[in-house]
């Protein structure tokens, strides 16, 4: 089986199998460097997977407590509509990031069906059939 010509960062051969018609796997692939930056640079800069759901949950207990305390009296009314408002704020920003998050799983997800369509068709053409169990 090819292997791709690519040089790691460690300093070893890539070990990957390369991309049709091509000598580099997807990573190595110079004619994808700027893809491949962009994909990179993602990295990082995403928060956890609960992130944005505990931080819901937080704010949505933050309104609980909000509402009990000017219920009780312990906050007057003024005060609390000005907190419940930005705490409201807080929860559009937090919308926001779940569907910026939203779409940038939309990207990968395409992408990997795009390399997974690939892959299919080099199966294909070299008469392999794949199962659960890998390459048969």
């Amino acid at each position: 089986m090819r292997t791709c010509s690519g040089i790691r960062a460690d300093g070893g051969r890539c070990k990957a199998q390369p991309m049709r018609n091509s000598q580099y796997c997807l990573n190595h692939d110079p004619n994808r460097v700027e893809e491949n930056r962009r994909r990179s640079s993602k990295g990082g800069k995403r928060g956890g997977r609960g992130r944005p759901v505990s931080e819901l949950t937080r704010l949505g207990a933050r309104l609980e407590e909000l509402a009990d305390k000017v219920l009780s009296g312990e906050v007057d009314r003024g005060d609390a509509a000005v907190a419940g408002q930005l705490l409201g704020t807080s929860r559009a920003c937090l919308r926001d990031v779940l569907s910026a998050t939203e779409e940038q799983l939309r990207e990968q997800v395409e992408e990997l069906e795009a390399i997974a369509e690939e892959q299919r068709m080099q199966d294909r053409e070299r008469g392999i059939k794949r199962g659960w169990g890998g390459a048969r």
